[in-house]
């Protein structure tokens, strides 16, 4: 068929029309995933809408980037399922002012996201590959508000606390202490606790002049945390 005035409509090029079906996986993704499940936090929302999770999963699986699942990354980790990455941002409840501590960088997705919610996002994993690898991804693409360190996510981050809130991505058997005397008061952690095979529970806690509360919000697995 021809167009109007007589010519075919020039083709998109390869690489934009794979950049705008991603875009089209992505709001999909937001509409059917996310806020179909109870997360209506607008800027959360508008957060995962604008991150490209394509970005950051293995060649191999960006096919599957949108997918309502979690995914290989290597080295035993995955990249969690997006409705996980947006239902804990939205407890953490972010404001532009933030500071954030993240334990288990992994592919550098839930940095990312955070990294358009907050002022600072500051990020620790432990497994060296990864911890380049994710840092390279968020230098190239833009998001030059989060730092990346190699090491052992239970200390924290000592010279940069205390922080406004903490997100742990990977399952500890117990809280680490460390992590809570780097919460500033009127602080937010989110963290899944459990054993490393079953199911385990993502807790909330806020943190009071006089002490902790705690909340569990949601049955959920992720891969064990890694100590040296």
């Amino acid at each position: 068929m021809l167009a109007l005035g007589g010519f075919d409509p020039e083709p998109a090029p390869p690489k934009a029309a794979e950049e705008a079906a991603f875009e089209a996986a992505r709001t999909r993704m937001v509409r059917d995933q996310i806020a179909a499940r109870g997360v209506r936090e607008d800027r959360v929302l508008a957060a995962m809408a604008q991150v490209p999770r394509h970005e950051f999963v293995p060649a191999s699986k960006r096919a599957q980037a949108y997918e309502d699942g979690p995914l290989p990354i290597g080295h035993g980790q995955t990249i969690s399922q997006p409705y996980i990455v947006a239902f804990m941002t939205a407890a953490l409840d972010p404001k532009p002012t933030d500071r954030v501590l993240e334990i288990g960088t992994g592919s550098g997705y839930q940095a990312a996201v955070l990294s358009r919610l907050v002022a600072e996002v500051y990020s620790i994993e432990i497994v060296g590959p990864l911890a380049r690898r994710a840092e390279a991804d968020l230098q190239r693409l833009g998001f030059r508000n989060v730092k990346v360190r190699l090491g052992d996510g239970t200390l924290g981050w000592p010279g940069a606390a205390p922080f406004d809130a903490v997100i742990v991505t990977c399952a500890p058997e117990r809280i680490p202490r460390a992590l809570v005397e780097q919460l500033k008061v009127g602080g937010r952690m989110i963290v899944p606790v459990g054993p490393a095979e079953g199911v385990q529970e993502l807790y909330l806690l806020r943190r009071h002049p006089e002490g902790m509360e705690t909340q569990a919000v949601l049955p959920v697995r992720f891969v064990p945390m890694v100590t040296p």
